[in-house]
């Protein structure tokens, strides 16, 4: 059995290249929002990828590369959420660490600057996986989480599709078409072998008050296991959660099937 050479340096070497994975959603893109689309999801992955390349985890590059898609008003999660039925912002999201399956989640939260950040406060700071509504926002006023007001989190053409919705009583199935599901989520492996998992999602323009859909719920709208994979969705909540399809997803992987 053959051993190191005094003085070898293998310890110090990464177990894993890094990969960072970003997504802006599954719709399609109008016209006037392509090119802010795509640059969005490139500062996105860049932020996530300098966090992987200086030694960071997985955790905390899934974290950096939802903040910055939170933050463009081009999507819809934090800066870009829409508008439920009654006009206000309903906002969930998740984060999960492969390495322990860890994972914490809010929904419903509305004044929130970066839902990711308070899920993640629910991972680490709380022994729950899930807490909705003003429960979340007690946890983020002791936690010291950042918030903002309606006025930031929703842009003018998130008020004017609500003006429509409301104007027409147009169906929620029907603006799933022009704009409504574009969830954010990313997915790292980082230099130690870890994998970790994010959504957000600024919710569907006119949905019921309190509809939660599958971003929020592990298995759903995401999941992360070191042994297999990571996983974050997109689509129709209501047919993911109904086959929790991160964790299928997962499944598949173990089971050999392709990540394409």
């Amino acid at each position: 059995m053959s051993s190191c050479p005094t003085g070898c340096q293998c310890a110090n070497l990464p177990k894993s290249n890094p990969v960072i994975v970003i997504h802006g959603g599954a719709w399609a893109i109008p016209d006037q929002l392509e090119v802010a689309s795509r640059e969005g999801v490139k500062r996105a992955a860049k932020a996530g990828w300098e966090v992987l390349i200086n030694g960071g985890s997985a955790v905390d590059a899934v974290t950096e590369a939802v903040k910055v898609l939170e933050d463009d008003p081009a999507f819809d999660a934090g800066r870009g959420s829409v508008l439920t039925d009654k006009g206000e912002v309903e906002m969930d999201a998740l984060i999960m660490s492969g390495k322990n399956l860890d994972c914490g989640a809010v929904a419903t939260v509305n004044n929130i600057k970066n839902p990711v950040v308070l899920a993640r406060k629910v991972m680490e700071k709380t022994p729950h996986t899930l807490i909705v509504g003003e429960g979340a926002n007690a946890l983020a006023r002791e936690e010291n989480v950042e918030t903002a007001s309606k006025d930031y989190l929703v842009t003018a053409a998130g008020v004017e599709e609500w003006e429509k919705y409301k104007k027409y009583n147009v169906a929620v199935s029907s603006l799933f078409a022009q704009r409504g599901h574009d969830t954010v989520g990313a997915v790292a492996l980082d230099k130690e072998g870890d994998v970790a998992c994010a959504t957000s999602t600024g919710g569907i323009t006119g949905k019921r008050p309190g509809r939660v859909g599958d971003s929020p719920l592990v298995g759903s709208g995401g999941y992360a296991d070191n042994e297999t994979g990571a996983v974050s969705t997109t689509g129709h909540g209501e047919s993911i959660t109904k086959v929790c399809l991160a964790h299928r997803v997962v499944q598949s992987l173990e089971s050999g099937g392709s990540p394409q």
